[in-house]
């Protein structure tokens, strides 16, 4: 089905005990519509920590970030502006309210943050056809690349975005899974605070992947608490609520005690590598790729470009590897190019057994289950690429472009 393609990627992580006990021990009432006082008080703490204070009232929380954007969406009105390629569920939140959707490309050094003289060039068309852009989406943490956006670009296109009246919605939710201490990482929130709503989704990080709980942060200004206010009547709407027993586990983690900032941080070790091990396996297989930076993603380009290329490269890798390998397409990126979006964390295994292993594990790689994984997955994008998996020999013209 459509949805596993356009879902977001799975980090492969064993749910953590702490979780469990804290989910048990949670009350049986319903959070009310954007969250209960104890849940946006240590959402406000969580972001405080990152350098975004403002105060739990200017704090939503919701199932999932999905329902956050839809909710600012509907509040804000007019359009949505979006990177090329941007995750799947920025432009499915939009389908859903009939708005068009304008998109913009990102730079060839990755990052989901598009180019600002391509973004004020896109505004003013789309404004002199009748169109209505009103807010910028973007992610300096990218999904589907695994890439980040340079500060320097990030402000350029900031600029560019007040200056045409933009609404900044950035998707914070993989800033928490850099793989390199020496990586910079801003936020649209703090250079230009008063313009630019946050939005994260904690199954990558903090909380267990098939719990869907998201947060959002709203400029601490009239005009943001007015918004904040229309969406949390969205999300009253459409009965957008969290459950007693994971909003009290919520809160626990988003205090990030001992046990939590060292699950994150084994967590982190095991994207890095991981990932780094995937990039080798995909790049000696022939195809083309940025090196990961954050995340549990990549995204290379494997095999021939030409009409349909993308979604055959996902429907082959698919096939090859028994799980949803998501095209190009579905990112709104170009349906010619062969690129998809590889899963690292669907490397680490089946069982929360072989995943807490491949958690604990120095070299994840080593691991038989791994390796055996990484091992499938470059025989898989040998099979677009046509290269030579002994000799490593490969005919160029079968590589495809790279990005």
């Amino acid at each position: 089905m459509s949805w596993r393609f356009e879902a977001r990627p799975d980090p492969g992580l064993p749910v953590p005990a702490y979780w469990t006990v804290r989910l048990r021990e949670g009350g049986a009432t319903a959070e009310p519509p954007g969250g209960g006082q104890h849940l946006l008080e240590a959402a406000d703490g969580y972001w405080a920590r990152r350098g975004l204070p403002g105060g739990p009232e200017h704090v939503l929380a919701a199932p999932g970030a999905e329902q956050l954007l839809l909710a600012v969406l509907a509040a804000g009105g007019g359009e949505p502006v979006l990177a090329r390629p941007a995750p799947a569920w920025q432009a499915a939140a939009a389908g859903l309210l009939g708005r068009r959707v304008h998109r913009v490309p990102t730079p060839a050094e990755g990052g989901g943050v598009p180019d600002p003289v391509a973004l004020m060039e896109t505004v003013r068309r789309a404004r002199a056809d009748g169109g209505d852009p009103r807010l910028l989406v973007l992610s300096a943490v990218d999904d589907p690349s695994g890439t980040v956006t340079a500060p320097e670009l990030l402000h350029e296109t900031c600029e560019a975005a007040a200056e045409a009246g933009l609404l900044i919605v950035s998707d914070e939710t993989y800033s928490d899974t850099l793989h390199h201490h020496d990586t910079v990482l801003l936020s649209p929130g703090e250079m230009l605070p008063d313009h630019t709503v946050v939005l994260a989704d904690l199954g990558a990080t903090l909380v267990p992947a098939d719990v869907p709980v998201g947060l959002a942060r709203f400029p601490a200004t009239p005009h943001g608490t007015s918004l904040r206010q229309r969406a949390e009547r969205v999300l009253a709407g459409v009965r957008a609520v969290l459950s007693g027993p994971v909003a009290a586990a919520t809160g626990y983690v988003l205090a990030e005690p001992a046990e939590v900032a060292e699950f994150g941080a084994a967590a982190n070790r095991l994207h890095a590598r991981t990932a780094a091990a995937a990039f080798r396996a995909v790049t000696d297989a022939g195809a083309v790729c940025r090196p990961p930076r954050a995340g549990f993603q990549l995204y290379p380009t494997a095999g021939r470009p030409g009409p349909h290329a993308a979604e055959a490269a996902e429907e082959q890798l698919t096939a090859a590897l028994g799980r949803p390998v998501p095209g190009g397409q579905r990112f709104g990126d170009d349906p010619e190019e062969p690129r998809v979006r590889i899963d690292t964390g669907a490397l680490h295994g089946t069982t929360d057994e072989e995943r807490r292993a491949a958690l604990a594990a120095p070299d994840p790689a080593a691991l038989p289950h791994v390796a055996a994984a990484l091992a499938a997955l470059k025989a898989a994008v040998t099979g677009l690429t046509g290269v030579d998996a002994v000799s490593g020999s490969a005919d160029t013209g079968s590589r495809g472009s790279g990005v």
